[in-house]
């Protein structure tokens, strides 16, 4: 297992220098930041000047080094932008999309999951029928458009919840949450369904036939001969046996959560990452989208982590895969 997370480890360092030299190239042709941090009247010479400043005026692997190595040590610069460091700029907005982007795992899991497990064990019941038939509009309409039916239902129409905004929050060190105040927790609800419906949809789907499939092998037709009850058989037995697959595409949906966040973060101005992001772009802040782009790897790293890792504890025969050697090695 030591060998095992070594191994990962180094694939995504590898993985993580990747996506910075992706990053770090992109961004040096999306405009020139110098345009977005001083006025039309400013001189040549200033220009100049501020340029060289920022070291844009080094050759490109010079600055690619540099970003690197102030990355490795968690100094990324600062914002071209507004002149403050990036680490402090994300760090302010990195509590709003953790927060939403687990309220919509949660509604995720707490909603896909039971659904899933429903229209598998009942196939030909209507209400299955009614269930898979819903679940073709959360994949086939984009974020943007559920995002903007919901304020119009729940915040225009019923004006039950608000329509953009965290509400109020509650610092707790570094920390601002939603989590404890009445106007937080409904400023989340909308944002969440908006950005969760789509992958609740997919899990849904992927629980169902996993358990089709699972309710047609031969040891659940042992265990019902056994005698076992029809709760032990479906969620001791079928259920167990559909969470490798689940955990797979969840770990990966989790990762898309947070970075896909951008669409759900602009229709409701949620002040979050995401929307960090997009200002950035605006301005051609390239310190900013590097950061992000390089946070969003290691997230992704860390989670596949993660579930592979938790693949050895829900299926016990993958530890014995791991541990085995052929003869003569």
């Amino acid at each position: 297992m030591l060998a095992f997370i070594l191994r990962r480890l180094a694939q995504s360092i590898a993985v993580l220098l990747a996506v910075g030299l992706v990053a770090f190239s992109l961004f040096r042709y999306v405009g020139d930041p110098i345009n977005a941090m001083v006025g039309q009247d400013t001189s040549m010479e200033d220009r100049a000047a501020l340029r060289d400043k920022l070291g844009l005026n080094d050759s490109a692997p010079i600055q690619f080094f540099r970003f690197i190595t102030n990355a490795a040590r968690g100094n990324f610069g600062l914002s071209y932008r507004t002149s403050e460091p990036v680490g402090r700029l994300i760090l302010e907005r990195v509590p709003a999309t953790l927060e939403l982007s687990f309220c919509a795992a949660v509604f995720i899991l707490f909603v896909g999951v039971p659904m899933g497990v429903y229209t598998g064990l009942y196939p030909r019941h209507w209400s299955s029928r009614l269930l898979q038939a819903v679940s073709l509009f959360g994949v086939s309409l984009p974020p943007f458009l559920v995002g903007i039916l919901l304020i119009l239902i729940f915040a225009v129409s019923l004006h039950w919840l608000p329509s953009f905004g965290r509400g109020q929050t509650v610092q707790i060190g570094w920390w601002t949450t939603n989590f404890l105040t009445i106007s937080g927790l409904k400023a989340l609800i909308l944002p969440s369904i908006t950005l969760g419906l789509f992958q609740l949809t997919l899990i849904m789907r992927l629980v169902r036939s996993e358990m089709l499939e699972v309710m047609r092998t031969d040891y659940i037709k042992f265990a019902r001969a056994r005698g076992l009850t029809n709760h032990a058989i479906n969620f001791g037995h079928a259920l167990k046996n559909t969470l490798v697959p689940v955990i797979t595409v969840f770990g990966l949906q989790l990762g898309s959560l947070i970075a896909f966040a951008i669409v759900t973060e602009t229709v409701f101005a949620w002040p979050g990452v995401g929307q960090l992001f997009i200002q950035s772009v605006q301005f051609s802040d390239i310190p900013v989208m590097a950061a992000y782009l390089l946070l969003i790897g290691l997230l992704f790293v860390v989670i596949n982590l993660t579930v592979d890792l938790l693949y050895s504890v829900v299926d016990p025969r993958l530890r014995g895969a791991g541990s085995a050697r052929p003869a003569g090695h």
